[in-house]
């Protein structure tokens, strides 16, 4: 999982707000495309999630996986696998956030594995498609 696929997106926030939308995975099956549910399985003492179970449903892939999270306060979030789905063997990822003259200007990053084998070219496309979908939705979430 070495190669990992990046964009970004400025929203019209400050990074507190855009980071309590990202903190908020029970909200995820209202902005997050393909996300059926998500349930906080552990959380820290600060409240925010340390691991949480996933139901995707994204076209031909259907699979629940757990993933562990690792909260910079509201600058980064970090997440990885940390129970495998059907089809997901390895995933790692990034939310990062940046201020830019008001707005804020925001970074996903993320390298998944399938069962499957799959080209490289193949996988980074439907990283990038994951992601564009995932930034647009934030924003919308966040700017609503």
């Amino acid at each position: 999982m070495a190669d990992r696929t990046s964009s970004s997106i400025t929203i019209e926030a400050e990074k507190p707000e855009i980071m309590a939308v990202i903190a908020d995975f029970a909200e995820y099956p209202e902005w997050a495309e393909g996300i059926t549910a998500a349930e906080v399985v552990a959380a820290g003492d600060d409240g925010r999630a340390e691991q949480v179970r996933i139901t995707l449903e994204a076209g031909p892939i259907k699979d629940t996986y757990v993933l562990a999270y690792d909260w910079d306060d509201d600058e980064a979030v970090h997440w990885h696998l940390a129970e495998r789905g059907t089809m997901l063997t390895g995933m790692t990822g990034a939310y990062r956030l940046a201020e830019r003259g008001g707005d804020t200007e925001v970074t996903y990053e993320l390298a998944v594995d399938v069962r499957v084998p799959m080209i490289g070219m193949v996988k980074r496309k439907a990283e990038k498609r994951i992601i564009d979908t995932a930034l647009k939705g934030l924003k919308r979430r966040v700017e609503g």
